[in-house]
């Protein structure tokens, strides 16, 4: 058994001394209470209120609509539910890429009303001046290279991340960038395998990888992914632990059928 699987409150500091120990970082997301308790009973070290609460909790094609408001009020469900685990939540488009005076707000907010240990937020070096406000402000902040899905509008498409030399250039560079910020740590999304490696390598604050190999220090995925709950979304990356969406629709329809034909409930469920 690991050591860290023995502490009572995974920090910051422990994802650091993990990189240092080489024991992997594991994260999922989380967007409820119900949810929150499972994943942290399970032993996750690290929990991911992600903006892609967007799309498997409201539908919405992209991760942009959704507000602080919203992330705010997934992260208090959340809180209730983690006893261990690091709370990390996303801070949503439109709320840090203006100015690092509006980037602090949003963090505060997310820390006082959320109860968020961490934010996330994505970008490199032009959202430099953002970062140092809320890290001198006490705020942990995660990094988010590679595929940023704040961005697909600029991107065009949700293809795999810095293929050419000068746009993994970039991204190693950025990577530092976050380090030298005072970022705790760094998701790398969709990036090659071997770029990932590098990245990993060249900086000192842990990596987590969402489809970028596995030399990052750590994976993180979206827990309705993970569990089988999205039928039609089936990346690369993604390994899928369960069948739920089978196993859920399966359940239901049998549940209509014993209504229907009177089976439900019977004499020993009722009163």
């Amino acid at each position: 058994m690991s050591v860290h699987s023995e502490i009572k409150k995974v920090t910051t500091e422990t994802l650091r001394k993990m990189k240092f120990d080489k024991e992997k970082i594991t994260m999922l997301t989380a967007y409820d209470y119900t949810t929150a308790k499972m994943v942290d009973a399970g032993g996750v070290d690290a929990v991911l209120i992600g903006d892609s609460a967007a799309n498997v909790m409201a539908g919405y094609e992209t991760t942009l609509p959704i507000t602080l408001e919203q992330m705010i009020y997934h992260a208090q469900s959340v809180v209730r539910g983690i006893d261990r685990a690091l709370i990390v939540a996303d801070l949503p488009f439109g709320t840090y890429q203006s100015n690092p005076e509006k980037a602090l707000e949003s963090a505060v907010r997310m820390m006082k009303e959320g109860g968020a240990h961490a934010v996330k937020i994505e970008g490199g070096k032009e959202i430099s001046k953002s970062i140092k406000k809320i890290v001198n402000a006490g705020i942990p902040v995660m990094g988010h290279l590679g595929l940023t899905p704040q961005s697909i509008y600029k991107f065009g498409t949700y293809k795999v991340r810095a293929k050419e030399d000068a746009e993994a250039e970039k991204l190693i560079e950025d990577a530092k960038i976050l380090e030298e910020l005072g970022c705790f740590s760094v998701v790398l999304e969709k990036i090659p395998a071997d770029l990932a490696k590098k990245v990993t390598e060249s900086i000192s604050i842990p990596t987590i990888g969402i489809g970028a190999g596995i030399d990052c220090d750590g994976q993180v995925l979206v827990y309705h992914d993970m569990v089988g709950m999205n039928k039609g979304f089936s990346p690369k990356f993604l390994r899928r632990y369960l069948d739920l969406y089978t196993e859920i629709t399966g359940a239901v329809s049998q549940y209509v059928k014993d209504v229907k034909s009177a089976d439900f409930p019977n004499e020993n469920e009722s009163y």
